[in-house]
């Protein structure tokens, strides 16, 4: 018993340093988290707009009632890659005419209103999900993700991370057009 207690640092040890290498590995894609919410109906949620932005707030019945596909990103004023990927999104609802839905997610609204104020706003509606509760109920891992909706309201594909590649932009556009045909996507 007295060897197990003077080896059990060191298998702690051994345990952590596992783990560590394990985060670090290359080949493990962090955005390969799968979602409980592929082929189900997006979870019950309703947040107030953002004040001074002028588009509604966002809720499930938005969704489950808009009879198209539609976007939902989550995103916020002090997340750096939203800012990159916002650009991408602006693109996809002017040129492709995509239905783009916000969800700010633990942002001041006086911050989320000046981002939108300065990048422009391309979302139908946006929700403030100020405690953080809807972005519990979409299990996200982090801001940003997008997730593709269909016309009856059911995710049918997760990006996690930004929109920030061609074949990220691909997934998403072949995403959107399989909501548009009932199909899902993987």
């Amino acid at each position: 018993m007295a060897r197990l207690l003077i080896a059990l640092p060191a298998l702690v040890a051994v345990l952590i340093g596992a783990l560590f290498l394990w985060g670090l590995d290359p080949d493990r894609d962090p955005g390969a988290i799968p979602s409980v919410l592929i082929s189900q109906p997006v979870p019950e949620f309703d947040l107030e707009p953002i004040d001074g932005v002028g588009v509604p707030g966002l809720s499930k019945a938005d969704l489950a009632g808009l009879g198209k596909p539609a976007l939902v990103n989550v995103f916020a004023s002090w997340c750096v890659p939203c800012r990159a990927e916002h650009a991408v999104l602006t693109r996809l609802v002017e040129d492709d005419g995509v239905t783009l839905m916000g969800l700010n997610y633990k942002d001041k609204p006086a911050d989320a209103a000046a981002w939108l104020a300065r990048l422009g706003n391309p979302y139908t509606r946006i929700g403030s999900d100020l405690s953080g509760r809807a972005g519990i109920e979409w299990g996200i891992s982090g801001v940003p993700e997008t997730f593709v909706v269909d016309a009856t309201g059911t995710v049918i594909y997760r990006q996690v991370g930004a929109i920030s590649t061609a074949d990220d932009l691909a997934k998403i556009k072949a995403a959107l057009a399989a909501a548009g045909s009932g199909d899902v996507a993987s």
